[in-house]
């Protein structure tokens, strides 16, 4: 190759055991010499060359003297290494099988090899103590296998270009000899590449991305290649560390087997979901696998959801992101060296880096790339209950008015498929629930919204003429078809099924029709998506699927019971867009924007949709809940890193069933999910039909004490979480956050998975565990107040055992930050027209700020159009001041009514409201200043100094 006048010395490498060379520049031919007469390379050049010619996208780099004619003797030179090393035996020479273990790669990902069969493919063969194709591989490849080259590097209007070939096919079937990588400078803190056949169209992942016509003129990257075996390397500018190397294993791309290999900085690394894991993911030989499946969430297996996006922390605290867009069945491994190995059965390698430095900005560069998050109605925030068993309208109307009269908060009342006439969607039961129109409106009456399970599976066996999604579905071909051309037939809760392609452009026309009708029949307010996987009760269809490479695919990722078939449709399926091998993992995907457009269509407002599969970009459409989670203490953990992780991938709404949704629950462990439950961003207690019954009112007095006052406390502080619900919508915050986001230059903060934060401010440290009347909280450097105790804790970042008795819920207001609150009432409608009340945490230097965001709650694109109201509060020099940045007319009558100002070191004499006297209390003991009985209207400014 040729870039900036560089020419390496021409070599020539055969594979058969013999090597040939030409001279060049006058250099003897003899190997041996040159090899000795080498060795006294400087250490910089071995490095810089170990994987042939490395060259940054500026040209060659150099430090010191290096000298060019130097540079390039030292890729002659390892050239020649490699083929000595290589020639005694074609690949699998001793020294080149001298790998150590943590850095091996696997060269048998598709099945157990014996040794002849590995040293077949050129491969090494090194039995460990564990089995074949868990751990450390015992087939794997050595330095020398065989990848591609890269040459013909260009420039592009946006970055490189470059051709990769290769001579030798791999051990994978219909491989693509010759690739196209481009690379695309996108902006200072994001880089893009990809890899695909420049020959032929592949399938490519159809959501929609950010497209950039020129390249960044200063970058926080640089990026390096290696030529011969190709290889790209991506540097942090500022330190040299390198974040992305894909030069440790070859690069594999064939037909339905792609593979490429990185190197990972550190062994802090988050995301890779959907999976049942704790926040920092395992390294020592994990597999994570990707075929979003109907499943109760277990280890090591395949769950609803797709997102190949992960954060990694650097040892300095910084961190980057890496994303692949690829929407395939995929596995991607982990090893302990530490490095990470992508295997997908299709489409392209489509990868974007994102540079930080600080874990808030890659998650916000990621969601750069797919869309910031959607802004749920404030009803959403409220508190939800359903149950899969509300067998009558009469049933689930006895619930709510238990809920009443229990004086529990409730906003949205649910039903699961109990409701439906024949378990098909877009119906209603005349006998069970015949008066189902009427039971809405009057929720409604009262304050509450209503939500609807709808499913993508319709019922095909209704007779001709009597059920309308189907006969208008037929006639428009909206169903996914079977390789015959008819549409395929599966099985769920109504017996026969075909399956809605949400891929064609008319499917949406009719969605919309469906949903519109039923609207006009029974105004429901949201709607849950379930089963949308798609979930099947026959593997396949009922007819079994074709025995064709899309149903066996020459590598099979580690997905449940070792079938794409199992519990969904075939993956030969036949979508409009393409084959369902390549769509599966967007399905659930596909069917919320559909339905997140009929609903805005429809209702002209906010659309609320949970859905329970998800692909990357999921949040600027819809939430999320993790699914059918058991009732037991270990899924009331698992809860804490999936909603973490989830606001991490872009999807803010989100939550956990309280309580568990499989099995019983006793009452310790609904009433500390329902405190835990409390600060998820979606909250809903929901379980099984063959469970007990685990709605608050059912327990004893003393629990339901316990959870009343945690539902209380959210009430209390849905203005906070609405303005959080707004960062998020408009730049990509987090709602839900990981210590270690807010604090990543403290390692303590780093695996941190049993407490978690509401933005910066409040720190939630829930009880876990059975029977325990105490926890351990970890407090990173500040000041933290407990608002329920009156405790202030000056933290230099530690460990502290915090009393939690039944009653208690461990919430700590950070110094520094002011929350705005509210008085609670029994629904979202009652509280936002209460007054506002101020939670004021002083620093040390007796400093606070925070604000609020306020709108009217449901209607579409309020802040894109201006229509909302915004006031920042600002504390200093004891003096608490407001600013009002935007006013609408939502705001109108508004007031704050109560002030709490925590860290005021000694008993003020006066507290003066807008230059006037006003009543004040103030504890010693605490430090707190209360200032009570206020009525000033947040469109006005305001003034508060105590002396």
């Amino acid at each position: 190759m040729s870039l900036h006048g560089y020419a390496p010395p021409p070599v020539e490498t055969v594979y058969n055991g013999e090597q040939k060379s030409k001279e060049a520049d006058g250099q003897p031919a003899d190997l041996k010499k040159m090899l000795v007469d080498m060795l006294a390379l400087s250490n910089y050049i071995y490095f810089m060359f170990t994987v042939g010619c490395r060259m940054s996208w500026r040209g060659i780099k150099s430090k010191g003297t290096v000298r060019p004619e130097a540079v390039a003797w030292g890729v002659h030179v390892l050239l020649m290494l490699s083929t000595v090393c290589s020639a005694t035996s074609l690949y699998n020479d001793p020294v080149q099988c001298d790998v150590a273990p943590d850095s091996r790669f696997d060269c048998a990902p598709e099945k157990v090899l014996t040794k002849e069969q590995c040293e077949a493919r050129g491969c090494c063969y090194c039995p460990t103590e564990n089995s074949p194709g868990i751990g450390q591989p015992w087939c794997f490849f050595p330095p020398s296998y065989p990848s591609y080259k890269m040459s013909n590097l260009s420039q592009t209007d946006t970055g490189l270009r470059a051709t990769l070939t290769r001579t030798f096919n791999t051990f994978m079937p219909k491989d693509v000899m010759t690739l196209q990588l481009d690379v695309h400078f996108e902006t200072e803190g994001r880089l893009h590449f990809t890899i695909k056949d420049p020959a032929q169209k592949r399938y490519e992942v159809p959501i929609k991305t950010p497209q950039v016509s020129g390249k960044a003129a200063n970058t926080l990257y640089d990026v390096q290649f290696s030529c011969d075996p190709f290889g790209l390397v991506v540097l942090r500018k500022s330190n040299g560390l390198v974040l992305l190397n894909t030069t440790l294993a070859p690069l594999l791309f064939a037909d339905q087997f792609l593979q490429i290999s990185t190197s990972l900085p550190s062994h802090y690394l988050y995301g890779l979901g959907e999976h049942l894991t704790s926040i920092n993911l395992d390294l020592k030989w994990n597999r994570l696998t990707y075929w979003n499946r109907d499943l109760i969430p277990t280890r090591d297996s395949n769950l609803y959801g797709t997102h190949p996006f992960y954060l990694s922390l650097e040892k300095d605290g910084s961190a980057h992101g890496v994303f692949l867009l690829n929407s395939n069945a995929m596995d991607i491994l982990l090893q302990a060296n530490p490095a990470l190995t992508w295997r997908t059965t299709g489409g392209i390698l489509d990868f974007y880096v994102f540079l930080g430095p600080e874990p808030k900005t890659v998650i916000r560069q990621y969601q750069d790339v797919i869309g910031l998050p959607f802004m749920p109605p404030y009803w959403g925030l409220g508190f939800h209950l359903c149950r899969w068993g509300y067998s009558t309208s009469s049933v689930t109307r006895e619930v709510v008015k238990k809920m009443q009269e229990a004086q529990m908060p409730l906003d949205v009342q649910w039903n699961d498929i109990d409701y439906m006439d024949g378990y098909r969607d877009f119906t209603y039961d005349p006998k069970r629930y015949g008066d189902y129109p009427q039971m809405v409106k009057d929720f409604h009456q009262q304050g509450i919204k209503y939500v609807m399970i709808v499913e993508p599976a319709i019922s095909s066996t209704t007779p001709p003429g009597t059920y309308p999604p189907y006969d208008e579905g037929i006639k428009r071909g909206v169903f996914i078809m079977n390789e015959t051309g008819q549409p395929l037939v599966g099985k769920v809760w109504p017996g026969p099924t075909v399956f809605v392609d949400f891929t064609n452009p008319e499917t949406y026309d009719w969605w919309y029709e469906m949903v519109q009708k039923f609207h006009d029949e029974v105004p429901f307010d949201g709607m849950w998506l379930d089963m949308n996987e798609p979930a099947d009760f026959v593997h396949g269809s009922i007819d079994d699927c074709p025995n064709n490479e899309l149903e066996n695919p020459p590598y099979l990722p580690a997905v449940v019971n070792g079938a794409l078939k199992d519990t969904t449709i075939c993956a030969s399926s036949r979508q409009h867009l393409s084959s369902h091998y390549n769509l599966h993992n967007l399905y659930g995907l596909t069917e919320t924007i559909a339905s997140h457009h009929a609903l805005v269509k429809v209702l002209k407002k906010r659309p609320f949709i949970i859905s329970r599969s998800t692909f990357a970009s999921h949040g600027h459409y819809a939430g999320h809940w993790t699914g059918d989670v058991r009732s037991t203490w270990e899924h009331l953990y698992y809860s804490v890193p999936a909603i973490l992780l989830f606001n991490i991938y872009g999807v803010p709404l989100v939550g956990t069933d309280l309580c568990g949704f499989v099995g019983n629950v006793t009452e310790e462990l609904c009433v500390r999910w329902s405190q835990l439950g409390a600060f998820y961003p979606f909250m809903r207690n929901h379980n099984t039909e063959d469970a007990q019954s685990q709605e608050p009112f059912v327990f004893s007095q003393q629990a339901q004490t316990a959870i009343r006052t945690a539902l209380i406390m959210r009430y209390s502080l849905l203005p906070y979480l609405y303005t959080l619900f707004h960062k998020a919508h408009t730049t990509g915050e987090t709602v839900a956050r990981a210590l270690f986001i807010e604090f990543p230059s403290d390692p303590n903060t780093w695996t941190i998975d049993r407490q978690f934060l509401w933005g910066e401010a409040l720190l939630i440290t829930p009880v876990l565990e059975q029977g325990k009347t105490e926890v351990n909280g970890y407090f990173p450097f500040g000041t933290w107040y407990s608002p329920e105790s009156g405790t202030i804790l000056q933290s230099k970042g530690e460990w502290v055992t915090l009393p939690a008795s039944l009653q208690t819920i461990n919430v700590h207001i950070r110094g520094g930050y002011i929350i705005p609150g509210q008085y609670p009432g029994m629904n979202t409608e009652e509280t936002r027209k209460n007054p506002l009340a101020l939670i004021v945490a002083l620093n040390t230097e007796g400093v606070a700020h925070g604000d609020l965001y306020w709108d009217d709650g449901d209607s579409l694109e309020t802040f894109e159009r201006g229509d909302y109201t915004q006031v920042i509060f600002l504390a200093t020099n004891n003096v608490l001041l407001s600013e009002v940045i935007k006013l609408n007319s939502q705001a109108d009558g508004l007031t704050i009514g109560f002030v709490s100002v925590f860290g005021v070191s000694s008993p003020p004499a006066k507290v003066l409201v807008n230059g006037v006297p006003n009543d004040f209390s103030y504890r010693l003991d605490d430090k707190v200043l209360r200032v009570r009985n206020l009525s000033l209207p947040i469109s006005e400014q305001f003034l508060i100094k105590w002396s």
